[in-house]
């Protein structure tokens, strides 16, 4: 993270930090879980580099020690959920993940429990918050499964636009991948990420999904050979085309990215480039 000479939100900071989402960040002030110099913090403080901050009583490194940014692809399987522990005891993807020293692992675009594929974490809450914002219009493919052909009407109305619960929405794209049998294949792309979009669009013509694969976000892919419940590190080219897909400058980093040597002890990682 470059450091800054002049204010910037709280939020926004301790985003960029990896603290968590801004969102996230901003439950966190209106709970009062944050202070800056031992003053309660409130939405729309601003900080400066020199200024002490904690959460829940405990301060939080802001500076250049916290701008490391690390993005890993996780091939998220089955019957995992995307929060960071639950009630009921389901597995988690953070199970599976390295541990950091500092900051957090931050999920960019979550997938529900019955959905598989590409799942990106950061260390960036900005970085998350940008590749997640509808604004940005970071492209989504999906490979899905339905039971039967759809005919080219239903597929024209799924781009034109279909209206659900939360309002218009369409695929920018379809294209047929065939099939066998009674299951069919399309993939699908569209620049939002509501929850269950995917699922709902179809299930508004009728039509049911049995299986949802999340193929790619923005420039980056599933690697054909990550399987699923495995991770590995984006390098830094990779990394700086995903913060240019979001208008983010290149972050600094002393961190370099993560190598498997085949050990059990590295069990969940592989060395595989993007794409499919």
């Amino acid at each position: 993270m470059r450091s800054y000479n002049m204010s910037e939100k709280l939020q926004k900071v301790l985003a960029r930090a990896g603290v968590g989402s801004r969102r996230e960040m901003e439950r966190w002030i209106e709970q009062g879980r944050m202070s800056v110099d031992g003053k309660r913090a409130r939405i729309g403080d601003r900080i400066e580099a020199y200024q002490v901050v904690r959460v829940d009583g405990r301060v939080v490194t802001t500076g250049k020690a916290a701008g490391r940014c690390r993005v890993l692809l996780y091939h998220k399987p089955e019957n995992e959920i995307c929060t960071r522990s639950d009630p009921a005891g389901r597995p988690t993807v953070f199970d599976h993940l390295p541990r950091l020293r500092q900051g957090r692992w931050i999920v960019v675009g979550r997938l529900d429990i019955n959905t598989t594929g590409l799942l990106l974490l950061t260390t960036d809450g900005e970085l998350a918050n940008r590749l997640m914002h509808p604004s940005t219009e970071i492209e989504r493919e999906y490979a899905v499964r339905v039971l039967g052909k759809v005919d080219e009407s239903a597929l024209r109305q799924l781009q034109a636009g279909v209206s659900l619960d939360d309002g218009l929405a369409r695929f920018e794209t379809i294209r047929d991948q065939g099939g066998e049998g009674a299951n069919h294949w399309y993939h699908v792309t569209l620049k939002e990420g509501r929850k269950r979009e995917v699922r709902n669009l179809w299930q508004a013509i009728g039509v049911k999904v049995s299986r949802l694969i999340r193929v790619r976000y923005g420039p980056v892919s599933l690697p054909r050979s990550l399987r699923a419940g495995k991770w590995h590190e984006l390098d830094r080219a990779v990394v700086a085309r995903l913060r240019a897909a979001v208008s983010m400058g290149v972050a600094s980093s002393r961190h370099k990215p993560f190598r498997w040597d085949g050990s059990k002890t590295q069990r969940h990682a592989t060395r595989s480039p993007p794409g499919r």
